[in-house]
């Protein structure tokens, strides 16, 4: 066989398309109007609905807009529902702009310790060029999440309402992490002049104070403390007597256990063996904070744990790869959605490992788990999914996953520890294994805003 297409490959190519009058249909059909449409089926969209077995009533969607904050308005979203409860409302949402404020400051300082950290490391080396890819990314995981909260605290949303920064990120960011890479240089000429790392670390102080400014100037200064008063859905009228901090709001009208949830992933690939932790180099937001953990668990325990939080009337907050096998306006996650084979005469047949090792999947998206239909053998048929894109797909802002879907391109979950099987529970406490900072495990963290 020739190393090069060669003129006889190309005729030979030419004439096998053209052999089968499908392909010039398929042609004609997607030049025209796109993959999506053309290989839409129908009877996914005919045999879709959104009646569940086990269904949390849950208030309307939210937008995170032109923003990579998906992981910030999932666990918001799941925070709210007990704020809910606690003060008797029908409708409620937390600032979203609040923590992310938080998290660009965090990450800012983070990712210049980090650079003093690798000083010895090579310019032109993988890591330093992958921290240096994207200082601080709109995306986060779990485990970040809790050190905002824990450290910071969260506050309602008309406290600390959006911006047209908070809302549509990508100019401030491309700014910040300008100043950032000019601190990194800045860092590390310093270093190859002799100065200590102490030294450095006074530099950084310094230069934290123009990312602070920047900051404010985009996403506002966030509040210290704050007046609290609401009228319940019962029309009762309700004032907190003085003012609050965000941390004592958080305990008080939220109060859900942090210490509580743990991180589960599905990554069914030779490197990650199941039931061991696992954590990713480099990634986080709070220096001294607590670092990414996961524990790897085969699907169908996953699965279990998920449901068993379902049916005890808990929402799932969970990372996933939300483009692939997804039909927007529907709001529909199924791998039979597209006919991929019947367009192309070839299906994918990629598995979920092979997908993660090869770079065609990885975690892109978190949402949330508010329902779950199950059959006679309570095994699940599909899953109710809050988005965080606004009101205008699927059912108001809600989407259907399929059951099979869910099996391969949902990696992450939180759960309660409470749902883990005894054996999984004494793994917990175990020192992670660490992963390099391009894992694909680490790829929820490292999202971008959305266009």
């Amino acid at each position: 066989m020739n190393l090069d297409i060669s003129p006889q490959d190309l005729a030979a190519f030419e004439a096998e398309f053209d052999a089968d009058p499908k392909n010039r249909l398929a042609l004609n059909a997607v030049t025209k109007n796109g993959i999506s449409a053309v290989a839409l089926n129908r009877e996914v969209l005919m045999r879709t609905n959104h009646t569940y077995s086990h269904f949390i009533k849950t208030p309307e969607a939210t937008n995170q807009k032109s923003s990579g904050r998906c992981w910030l308005f999932a666990a918001l979203n799941t925070f709210r529902l007990a704020a809910m409860e606690k003060m008797n409302l029908e409708k409620f949402e937390l600032s979203q702009a609040y923590p992310f404020f938080w998290d660009k400051l965090e990450k800012s300082n983070y990712f210049l310790e980090n650079i003093i950290l690798t000083r010895d490391e090579p310019l032109d080396g993988r890591l330093v060029m992958a921290l240096l890819a994207d200082p601080i990314p709109d995306g986060g995981q779990w485990d970040m999440l809790v050190n905002l909260v824990k450290k910071y605290g969260v506050v309602p949303k008309n406290v600390m309402p959006e911006t047209k920064c908070s809302s549509a990120t990508r100019y401030m960011n491309a700014l910040v992490v300008a100043k950032l890479r000019e601190y990194a240089h800045d860092l590390r000429s310093m270093y190859a002049d002799g100065a200590s790392p102490e030294e450095m670390r006074t530099a950084k102080a310094e230069m934290m104070k123009t990312i602070y400014r920047m900051l404010v100037i985009h996403l506002g200064k966030p509040p210290l403390e704050f007046e609290w008063e609401w009228r319940d859905k019962d029309n009762e009228f309700h004032r907190h007597e003085g003012r609050l901090t965000p941390q004592e709001f958080f305990a008080e009208y939220v109060g859900i256990d942090l210490d509580d949830m743990v991180c589960l992933i599905n990554a069914p690939t030779a490197d990650k063996p199941y039931g061991k932790m696992y954590t990713v180099q480099y990634l986080g937001n709070v220096v001294g904070g607590q670092i990414v953990r996961y524990l790897n668990v085969d699907i169908e325990t996953l699965k279990k744990c998920v449901v068993d939080t379902i049916v005890d009337g808990q929402v799932v907050w969970f990372g996933s790869d939300v483009g692939k096998f997804f039909e927007r306006e529907a709001g529909i996650l199924d791998l039979e959605v597209h006919d991929l084979e019947l367009v192309y005469g070839e299906p994918l047949k990629q598995d979920k490992a092979g997908r993660l090792d090869y770079g065609q999947s990885r975690m892109t998206h978190a949402m949330v788990l508010t329902g779950v239909d199950l059959d006679e053998a309570q095994r699940p048929r599909k899953w109710r999914v809050e988005n965080s894109w606004g009101d205008k797909i699927g059912d108001k802002g809600y989407m259907v996953m399929s059951d099979a879907w869910f099996d391969e391109y949902l990696y992450e979950v939180v759960v309660s520890k409470s749902k883990l099987p005894p054996e999984l529970l004494a793994v917990l406490d175990t020192e992670p294994i660490e992963l390099p900072l391009w894992d694909p495990m680490g790829a929820l963290a490292r999202q971008e805003a959305l266009l």
